[in-house]
């Protein structure tokens, strides 16, 4: 099965990268450009076949080393 898993920082917690990301397309002449947020995205595959098995094990994965689960949110999509 693959997994695709986005991670994101959590509302409130500051973002230095999205800060200098956002500051590099103001001044690379793109106006208008706000609240700048950069996160993760990350593609495997697992040999489970049963989907909430994969679920579950790439939920695991997610909160012991993928993901840092006091700053950051992910989300899991399972593709059997």
């Amino acid at each position: 099965m693959k997994a695709k898993i986005h991670i994101t920082l959590k509302t409130g917690v500051l973002d230095p990268q999205g800060k200098a990301i956002e500051g590099a397309l103001t001044g690379l002449g793109f106006a208008g450009v706000e609240n700048v947020r950069q996160g993760k995205f990350i593609e495997l595959e697992i040999t489970e076949s049963d989907p909430d098995k994969a679920r579950t094990q790439i939920e695991e994965m997610c909160k012991k080393l993928l993901a840092n689960p006091v700053m950051e949110n992910y989300e899991i999509e399972v593709i059997g």
